[in-house]
């Protein structure tokens, strides 16, 4: 399985990273992609990935939470990162108006110029949108033609977005979020209208843990050691096994990022 998204330079992993890849390799999560959140985490990111090159690449991004951090004069740094060989998209980035912890303008310009970034190096984007699809597509559409793959990680809505989304050509990263009874009805309920060609599987650790687990961890930490708990849930959603969700979620991300380098079919 490939967890195509984790926080893994994330100060509560500093104590046992080694650890958590060997549990993850354990119950089949042998590679791990390190999402990128400012130029800090994605450095940290790269380095990491530069040490586990087998397990581990990263993205290159900003967060909207951190769009004020990313001008115009901070390009040329994120452009030298995004194109080292340990990234495999532009990202991550986005729009967030659940939190608007930017303002909205300083998101949209944010944006748009890792837009434009992914456009003129050639990689896939890792998107983020919470509260925001109509601004998120419309400015998606302006320069789709030009890049023309990625996902939404962590997608968390409904059916009506979920095509939207489809619709332009994008994969769907799937989380925890769907094992949430409070919060996944929408999920679940659009879960069923990915084709198997577009959908992925990802932790986002150590956040969304999985609500249902048991026993729940005492941390409350999530780690890609859960991703198979969350894989079962898809296909439990979906009237399939978790060996074919597995199977052609991994598939998929190597369709994707190019990563790791091993030959599956494509699935049907």
């Amino acid at each position: 399985m490939i967890d195509i998204g984790l926080n893994l330079a994330h100060d509560s992993f500093d104590a046992d990273r080694e650890t958590l890849l060997s549990d993850a390799a354990a119950v089949g999560v042998h590679h791990m992609i390190i999402t990128g959140s400012t130029l800090a985490s994605t450095q940290a990111a790269i380095d990491l990935a530069q040490r586990f090159p087998d397990a581990l690449r990263a993205t290159a991004g900003v967060h909207p939470h951190h769009a004020g951090e990313l001008g115009e004069q901070d390009l040329p740094a994120l452009q030298r990162l995004a194109l080292l060989p340990q990234v495999v998209a532009v990202g991550e980035c986005g729009l967030d108006y659940f939190r608007n912890l930017s303002p909205q303008v300083d998101q949209q310009r944010a944006f748009r110029l890792q837009l434009q970034l992914a456009a003129e190096i050639g990689k896939p984007l890792f998107l983020h949108q919470r509260d925001a699809h109509e601004h998120f597509l419309a400015i998606l559409q302006e320069y789709w033609a030009a890049i023309g793959r990625g996902v939404a990680h962590c997608f968390t809505g409904g059916v009506a977005e979920a095509k939207a989304y489809l619709d332009l050509g994008l994969y769907l990263g799937i989380t925890g979020w769907i094992c949430d009874e409070r919060r996944g009805a929408e999920l679940r309920a659009a879960i069923r209208y990915i084709p198997r060609d577009r959908l992925l599987v990802e932790t986002d650790a150590p956040y969304l843990l999985p609500r249902d687990l048991q026993p729940m961890p005492r941390s409350r930490r999530n780690e890609p050691k859960y991703l198979p708990h969350i894989v079962a849930a898809i296909a439990h959603c979906r009237g399939e096994t978790a060996a074919e969700v597995a199977d052609y979620s991994s598939a998929n991300a190597r369709m994707l990022f190019g990563w790791p380098p091993s030959a599956i079919a494509t699935p049907s």
